[in-house]
């Protein structure tokens, strides 16, 4: 097979990538930057990964990119505007752009990546953008298969290392926010999973773990593996929304906004109606499987040898399991 990954050179690309060129698909990888793109190229063997220039906006080049194509990803995504784009133009029109080039060169297969909560009547411009997607994409293309992951867990996200780094530092919703954690090798197999398998076609998935928490409880779980404490600092969602407006004035990378405040307010929410997991035979992991493997190099010297926090919880249990509470 031929496969086009539209967003090969975000968080989530690297590992489709590598599942699709290490089976011997050819993959071709539409790219803007040209350092963001290097580390793909060893993801599969020679000439297996094939680079292409393109622009969202840009038309001709989308169809360059899906042209000689059996299936196609589009893994593009933006949960914060910018000066160039907006959230519409990237999750909107920039599905749609890319949706019309799959149906005019009929592929086979497309797979759509959206996001949990996508509803176009959202009070999110996030989640309203991604609803409207979707919409798009089914009405140009039917048979577009739709991926909706929970928060991702992995070496590169920004759930773990967000909630590990210091400057994670307000919030707005005392960190009530209550999801499934997904992990980033789980979403990875399953895409790989439905480019095999054409029952897939004009489906809908919503892919998430296997154990509900809350952004607090997470938090404490991280700080338990780094043995340290981060604090947290609560404000009114008035006053955070126009402080994270005024804060991205002054730097050119993403830390905030004003639609990630009211994300915080709005839990995640499974569709009944939409396939999971389980109908791709994939077990999802548990995130906290995995907070020592992808945290530890945020502890200091002296405590980064120390086992994982949950064996060191089961040690100290030990040292009490000689007491009877009846004697």
């Amino acid at each position: 097979h031929t496969a086009t990954v539209f967003g090969a050179t975000g968080f989530l690309g690297r590992y489709i990538v590598h599942r699709l060129a290490s089976r011997g698909c050819t993959v071709v990888v539409p790219f803007r930057e040209e350092m963001a793109k290097r580390h793909l190229k060893v993801t599969g063997d020679l000439g297996r990964v094939v680079f292409m220039e393109y622009d969202l906006r840009n038309t001709p080049s989308l169809e360059e990119s899906v042209r000689h194509s059996d299936i196609v990803y589009n893994l593009v995504g933006r949960d914060y505007p910018t000066k160039n784009f907006d959230l519409e133009d990237v999750n909107v029109e920039g599905a749609e752009r890319i949706a019309e080039a799959v149906a005019k060169y009929d592929i086979d297969r497309f797979i759509h990546m959206s996001s949990y909560n996508a509803d176009k009547n959202s009070s999110s411009a996030f989640y309203r953008t991604k609803g409207r997607g979707e919409e798009v994409v089914r009405s140009i293309f039917p048979e577009t298969t739709i991926v909706r992951p929970a928060p991702v867990f992995g070496f590169e996200d920004k759930l773990l290392h967000k909630l590990a780094g210091q400057a994670n530092l307000f919030t707005s919703n005392h960190m009530q926010e209550r999801f499934w954690p997904v992990h980033s090798i789980d979403i990875g197999s399953a895409l790989a999973v439905m480019a095999e398998d054409d029952s897939t076609a004009a489906e809908t998935y919503e892919l998430y773990g296997p154990k509900n928490y809350s952004m607090a409880e997470i938090a404490t779980m991280v700080d338990r593996e780094i043995i340290k404490h981060r604090r947290h600092i609560n404000l009114p969602p008035r006053v955070l929304k126009r402080l994270s407006e005024l804060y991205n004035r002054f730097i050119w990378w993403s830390q905030t906004c004003a639609d990630k405040v009211e994300r915080e307010f709005i839990d995640q929410k499974i569709d009944p109606k939409a396939k999971t997991f389980q109908d791709l035979g994939i077990e999802p992991a548990e995130i906290a499987n995995y907070t020592f493997h992808y945290l530890q190099s945020y502890r200091s010297s002296s405590f980064y040898d120390l086992p994982p926090a949950t064996e060191r919880e089961k040690r100290e249990e030990k040292k009490y399991l000689h007491v009877i509470d009846d004697q």
